[in-house]
């Protein structure tokens, strides 16, 4: 693996100077207002629940949305208090919908959206899900996420297709998102990432948020998840509710799993004789914001109702501690404890 070029004096010049932007700063004033409370990221400051904007894709590989409902429900999330919200080039229309809806209001959002996917596609029927792991390839997708979200620059830049960090490094990519970011087109990098090849991540300087698919069904990743932390990174969380199954009757099911797995897990660890009076939905995302290690929990619906539900569940705050950890013990003793189960590629598009 051949070293990168300057790469540390990169960082340190990237951390030095610091373009003039007002969104998410510390001492904003309004952490009390964020959805499910606040967390730092570096010099921002986060919503503990974000949007997940896959949902935004429109059809085939999502619900069809209007453009006019689209607008007003992304303002939506924002006025609820979600400030984080975390896009791609591979969602279809997601990051052409959220510049839309968003450029007049741009210091009120951190946006999040991930590079090294197949750049030029345009429609939602184009799925855009190559990734090419070249220098050029992450600074054409960054221009182009600029364009379409309408905004000069992007709080979070994620790595996106769970890349090996030899491919990032002798690519390229690393030197062209510090490149980026010298030039305050870019705040922070990341990667969006799994097991096993997320642990090649845990020490490296160049990246400070790592996302990650966590939930209480979904825990194989909660270790790591704790080393990402003590190493200084913020974590982001995909997938908390389980992309709805436990709340729609298991007719879904989250990505990354086989049909049936999840709701065998739920039934073995007898999660419904812990709900208390919650439904299964806000026990997923306080489940998510319970895990202190977890940053920001992401939600995806493009139903107000869903919406305005989830926000109302993670201003409850997270599960209590003891309930907390008895749901632990019961999923690992059926099987999904840390490290335990399997990621399976796929899942159900678009969601029920």
């Amino acid at each position: 693996m051949r070293a990168i070029s300057h790469a540390f004096e990169d960082i340190i010049r990237a951390r030095c100077v610091i373009p003039v932007w007002d969104n998410g700063r510390l001492g904003m004033g309004n952490e009390t207002k964020l959805a499910g409370g606040a967390r730092r990221i570096g010099d921002l400051v986060v919503s503990r629940l974000g949007y997940g904007a896959m949902e935004l894709a429109g059809a085939p590989r999502a619900r069809a949305i209007d453009e006019r409902d689209a607008i007003a429900f992304i303002n939506r999330v924002v006025d609820l208090g979600i400030n984080y919200i975390d896009t791609s080039i591979d969602y279809g229309l997601s990051e052409r919908l959220i510049g839309k809806a968003l450029a007049h209001r741009r210091a009120d959002v951190i946006l999040a959206s991930k590079c090294a996917c197949q750049v030029g596609l345009e429609g939602p029927e184009e799925r855009g899900e190559s990734h090419i792991y070249t220098g050029e390839n992450v600074t054409a997708g960054v221009e182009q996420s600029l364009r379409r979200l309408k905004t000069s620059y992007l709080d979070v830049v994620q790595v996106h297709g769970n890349p090996t960090r030899k491919e990032l490094e002798e690519g390229g990519v690393i030197d062209g998102l510090l490149k980026l970011q010298r030039q305050g087109k870019v705040r922070h990098l990341g990667i969006s990432s799994r097991l096993p090849l997320l642990a090649e991540f845990v020490d490296v300087d160049y990246f400070s948020v790592i996302q990650v698919p966590y939930s209480a069904l979904q825990r194989q990743n909660e270790d790591v998840i704790a080393a990402l932390r003590r190493s200084g990174k913020a974590v982001v969380a995909r997938g908390v509710t389980g992309r709805g199954a436990p709340g729609k009757g298991w007719a879904t099911r989250p990505i990354g799993t086989a049909d049936g797995e999840v709701q065998a897990l739920w039934q073995r660890a007898k999660l419904d004789e812990l709900l208390g009076g919650m439904s299964r939905i806000e026990f997923m995302i306080r489940f998510a914001m319970a895990n202190d290690d977890v940053d920001v929990a992401l939600v995806a619906t493009t139903d107000e109702a869903h919406l305005a539900a989830n926000v109302a569940y993670a201003r409850k705050g997270p599960l209590d501690a003891a309930l907390f950890q008895t749901a632990c013990q019961r999923l690992a003793v059926a099987g999904g404890g840390p490290g335990q189960g399997e990621y399976r590629r796929g899942g159900p598009t678009p969601v029920v």
